[in-house]
């Protein structure tokens, strides 16, 4: 179990990883289109398209992996005051109850409206450039279903946790800067001796 929740964690990181460079390009386009408005008075009929289609598949895409790092918005004012095995047993049940019928209901629309798309190879009908926007339409099925394989990894975890006590180990990847300055503190905290005395 732990190997294919591992096998999961790793795939959805490197799409996410591989898509994250789409920040780069969207970075470049929006500085040529400024350059080009302000500097040249030229603005390209373009840019509005790019960023809205690199942006909206960089959301969708980085759904999946965003879940694997348990970095969705979650109001844990409760939660983290839970033990792993309640934590996990609440999360398993919340999976079946909204998650999956959620991303499914996604997954289904997504794959009609992008098919309708297709058939008449549809165009931006926003800018005078025309750009063809039925690709960007597919994204919906791809981050859904990217949803769905990493929403098997984390059902996968809750079980192991439930069995163990134990929420199992995260693929190693970057960390929330909150997670190091809390773990950091820790650490000193550990490392201070106990004078009876508190400095904070």
């Amino acid at each position: 179990m732990l190997q294919t929740i591992h096998f999961i964690d790793r795939f959805t990181t490197w799409v996410g990883r591989s898509f994250a460079w789409l920040i780069l390009l969207m970075a470049f386009g929006m500085g040529y289109e400024v350059l080009s408005r302000y500097l040249f008075t030229a603005p390209t009929a373009w840019a509005y398209d790019m960023s809205y289609i690199l942006y909206g598949t960089l959301f969708m895409v980085g759904g999946a992996y965003t879940l694997s790092r348990n970095a969705h918005v979650r109001g844990d004012f409760l939660y983290r005051l839970w033990k792993p095995r309640t934590q996990a047993i609440v999360e398993l049940i919340l999976y079946f109850l909204f998650f999956f019928p959620g991303v499914l209901a996604l997954v289904f629309a997504g794959a009609s409206y992008a098919a309708r798309s297709w058939r008449y190879m549809e165009v931006s009908s926003f800018s005078p450039a025309g750009i063809p926007i039925f690709h960007f339409k597919t994204m919906l099925v791809v981050g859904g279903a990217l949803l769905l394989i990493q929403g098997v990894a984390q059902v996968l975890r809750c079980i192991v946790c439930i069995r163990s006590g134990e929420w199992p180990p995260d693929v190693n990847d970057v960390t929330e800067l909150e997670d190091q300055l809390l773990e950091q503190g820790y650490q000193e905290d550990l490392n201070t001796p106990n004078t009876g005395v508190s400095n904070r």
